[in-house]
């Protein structure tokens, strides 16, 4: 009878103990809530961004919702608001930070934290995790320079709109504006809601048949991969490729490493870390959902250039 009492409180007492420590753990079991935003998802780079983010989400236990609004940034603003409705525990962007400051007024309104993932830097961001254009634009246009000897004509595929991309395209310019022997032949903003490929062999076909003499066109020079892939394109497509035409971009792709690597026209990209870049705004949210401040405006992962000797790398 006794034996049977002890166990009985015994019991009571270890299944009052299991629920406090439930109760007390509750809140840092919980599972955190993370959206991600972005109108670039048809865009390589930004899928492994995503990729890369969700892999370290998921070790991490944490609930993603990938938001992807096709090419339309106004709409990223009510994607924001609805997430902060929803009650989401941090918001990662990918997408010029200027052009949606009501949706992160919205977060910050919330006290949900905001990360960019090769955004803009903003002071409604806690962090931008991105690759340093500076550096990138100056290393493929320095070699577009070098190629062509400082002299030509020379077809420029900018897209001033998102930040990443923007700098890139006016540190080209300096660099080009340095060369008094090179000209700027056209400076073209494709459209990207495919992609960029299709409509950047469009715009690139018009640019060859208004300069059809052979030598009239030196060099393509690209912000980032899918417009030097639509270039080439249009070049082999007009029967141009042997007129020496240098062609650059900036990701590499797997597609822009393909064709580096062939030795053709398209001779150089930059390799951006899209996984390290994912994996470094998956640890910026870490640490804010963990209440640690972060110092840092901008977080810069590590580039490299990309040839035919190392394209297979």
């Amino acid at each position: 009878m006794l034996s049977s009492f002890n166990r009985t409180v015994r019991g009571l007492v270890l299944a009052g103990a299991a629920v406090a420590a439930a109760a007390f753990a509750g809140p840092a079991l919980a599972q955190s809530k993370v959206a991600v935003i972005t109108p670039y998802l048809a865009q390589p780079g930004t899928q492994f961004y995503v990729e890369a983010f969700q892999a370290v989400a998921k070790e991490k236990g944490w609930d993603v919702n990938v938001i992807d609004t096709s090419g339309d940034v106004a709409a990223v603003i009510s994607r924001i608001e609805d997430v902060v409705n929803q009650g989401v525990d941090a918001i990662v962007i990918n997408v010029d930070p200027a052009q949606v400051t009501a949706g992160l007024q919205a977060a910050k309104n919330a006290n949900i934290p905001v990360v960019g993932m090769d955004a803009g830097s903003d002071p409604l961001l806690a962090t931008n995790v991105t690759s340093d254009g500076v550096a990138m634009a100056e290393t493929t246009a320095s070699y577009v320079v070098d190629r062509i000897g400082a002299k030509g004509n020379v077809v420029m595929f900018v897209f001033d709109a998102f930040p990443p991309v923007q700098i890139r395209g006016a540190k080209a310019d300096e660099i080009f504006a340095a060369n008094a022997d090179i000209k700027v032949l056209d400076r073209i903003t494709p459209d990207v809601s495919d992609g960029g490929i299709a409509d950047s062999r469009a715009k690139m076909e018009a640019v060859l048949a208004a300069n059809p003499a052979p030598g009239s066109i030196s060099a393509v020079w690209a912000a980032w991969d899918q417009p030097a892939l639509g270039a080439l394109q249009a070049i082999e497509a007009a029967g141009r490729q042997g007129e020496g035409i240098v062609i650059t971009g900036i990701d590499a792709n797997p597609q822009a490493r393909e064709e580096v690597a062939k030795g053709g026209n398209f001779e150089a990209t930059v390799a951006q870390d899209f996984t390290g870049i994912g994996t470094a705004a998956a640890e910026a949210v870490a640490k804010l959902l963990a209440g640690e401040a972060i110092a840092d405006p901008v977080i810069f992962v590590p580039t490299k250039l990309v040839t035919k000797e190392n394209a297979a790398n």
